[in-house]
């Protein structure tokens, strides 16, 4: 099986197009009747789905892999960890998974660029839910270290204090509605109604 187009897009760090590349691959090996199982990059085709925020899809594809396979391939084994975090919302313990594994120069580049879109998405969850939360929290929630954490925050205009270990979200300004002139509503009117008629 050519397996090229996954290796292109790993190579020029297209992961969110490694599951689609990886489902189509597999549609087009069962219908040629293609026995892939051995030589299939099981972890690379789970870490694109969790890159994509598809856990369900991952959680289908765990369990066709043959039990062979996972027991003689530990880098399977290590990014379904990481979706088992992800699928319970263990926040801190992706990053667990992530450090627990030394990864295969292919997928180390990808596991690195999912941790950081991870880290994004943790860091937008905080803004949106919380007004202030311990450093303690934040370092969990974004798998750092509580100093790591704290600059990373800092650098997007949150505050902390020292004292009582919290910090406060600094939430993003409010965009104001701009007010449509009646003028423009009226020639987008005749506009469309010009378009109907």
């Amino acid at each position: 099986m050519d397996l090229s187009p996954i290796k292109e897009a790993l190579s020029v760090k297209s992961f969110d197009k490694i599951a689609d590349i990886c489902d189509n691959l597999l549609l087009q090996a069962a219908a040629e009747g293609v026995s892939f199982h051995d030589d299939w990059p099981y972890a690379i085709h789970l870490l694109g789905y969790f890159y994509v925020d598809d856990c369900d899809s991952a959680r289908f594809l765990w369990k066709t892999i043959p039990t062979a396979i996972k027991d003689t391939k530990p880098e399977i084994v290590a990014a379904w960890r990481i979706g088992q975090k992800l699928w319970t919302r263990d926040y801190a313990g992706v990053y667990g998974a992530i450090r627990d594994y030394d990864w295969s120069l292919e997928a180390k580049d990808m596991v690195a660029a999912f941790s950081d879109l991870y880290t994004r998405k943790m860091f937008q969850l905080l803004l949106s839910a919380y007004s202030t939360i311990t450093i303690r929290d934040l370092a969990l929630f974004l798998g750092m270290t509580e100093n790591d954490a704290t600059t990373y925050v800092v650098k997007n205009g949150w505050t902390v204090d020292a004292t009582s270990q919290m910090v406060t979200v600094k939430k993003p300004a409010v965009k104001r509605e701009q007010k449509v002139d009646s003028s423009k509503l009226q020639h987008l009117t005749e506009y469309v109604f010009h378009l109907e008629h």
